[in-house]
């Protein structure tokens, strides 16, 4: 297992760490309610420098970017970020992952941390022109300030204007007195807030410094195990359980990141899923009945029959009931439906609901 550059900090914090993607990391501090309810109402940090960050650079680098994902790079200013996945030959999908436009010809690729490997050989593999690669995950820190108050927070640590970085794009600038620091609006939360890469020999100035400025604001360290409560309120997918080598971009309700105008992997088959319609959805349910869906539980119908499978459920903090997001044959997948979730030897009522669960 492999450390994060801030391992020794949150150790000294009292984190829970704990094994995940290859890395110890911290899963929670004081509690995931609590830490949940942080980030919902001012501002928390999380070490997320597990993830992977791949540079594409030159001659064909948007070339090799628009064969291997199923959004359109071309339409990525300098400055944009993107929501994208890499297709397999099968249907499915390799990884999701951010594509960022950091000058004319070089962009950063931001993958999850256990398909680091799977993802790099997998686009080298479709390199046939040689384009420039470099795997920096091993050099890069990754921390995610989040929560309503970040701007109020963080503001004073650098000379950028952050209420200028809309939703989804990013400036690189000075920040806690580090030079070309990537400060970023693509939260994974549903409550605002930046993300910051910066040097393994960097980070540990810049926690310190967050946590200086964010003291009157009662800013907070944040574990992976709130990270998987706020995103699944949001209805945002999770490779390895919402999304994996076997579903498609289509059947994940993620057609609008799916560009058509352009040839991909497999873009013929996953247009032909579009034309002519999936057997089974990603929905987003709440359960109608008190439980607690989790990973893995059955769906059935009113009779008992099992229809599909809970990919992420839990209790929704902010929302105070039970949700989850999974699999359903698509004459079940219409907002209203009613499905079961199997709870042992229960059958618990639910509703196909509109995404996202929680609501600013």
């Amino acid at each position: 297992m492999k450390n994060v550059a801030l391992h020794h900090i949150h150790e000294t914090l009292g984190a829970k760490i704990l094994p995940f993607a290859g890395y110890n990391m911290p899963i929670q501090y004081e509690g995931v309610k609590a830490e949940h309810a942080t980030v919902r109402n001012s501002v928390g940090v999380f070490d997320v420098s597990h993830m992977g960050e791949f540079l594409i650079h030159g001659d064909g680098a948007l070339d090799l970017i628009q064969k291997v994902t199923t959004n359109d790079a071309s339409k990525l200013n300098i400055g944009d970020a993107q929501y994208s996945c890499l297709p397999n030959n099968d249907g499915g999908i390799v990884d999701d992952l951010l594509v960022y436009r950091i000058n004319v010809e070089t962009y950063l690729l931001v993958v999850n941390a256990s398909n680091i490997e799977k993802d790099w050989n997998w686009i080298s593999a479709q390199n046939s022109d040689n384009v420039v690669m470099r795997n920096i995950s091993d050099e890069y820190s990754l921390l995610a300030i989040q929560g309503p108050k970040t701007i109020e927070a963080i503001q004073s640590l650098t000379s950028v204007n952050l209420s200028e970085i809309k939703f989804y794009t990013f400036k690189v600038g000075d920040f806690a007195g580090i030079e070309n620091v990537i400060l970023s609006a693509t939260g994974y939360t549903g409550s605002g807030g930046f993300e910051i890469y910066c040097k393994n020999s960097e980070v540990e100035q810049i926690w310190n410094k967050v946590f200086e400025a964010g003291a009157a604001f009662d800013i907070k360290p944040i574990g992976l195990a709130a990270r998987d409560t706020l995103r699944l309120e949001m209805g945002y997918c999770l490779y390895g359980n919402d999304i994996n080598d076997t579903t498609s971009p289509i059947e994940a309700g993620l057609s609008w990141i799916t560009k058509f105008d352009k040839e991909f992997t497999n873009s013929p088959a996953l247009l032909a899923q579009k034309q002519n319609g999936v057997e089974k959805k990603l929905v987003g349910f709440e359960l109608l009945d008190k439980g607690v869906p989790r990973h893995d539980y059955e769906i059935a119908d009113a009779e008992g029959n099992v229809i599909g499978i809970v990919t992420s459920g839990t209790m929704g903090p902010s929302v105070s009931k039970g949700i989850g997001l999974g699999y359903v044959p698509t004459e079940f997948s219409k907002v209203g439906s009613e499905i079961y979730i199997k709870v042992r030897k229960r059958l618990l009522k639910a509703q196909v609901v509109k995404l996202p669960f929680y609501k600013a």
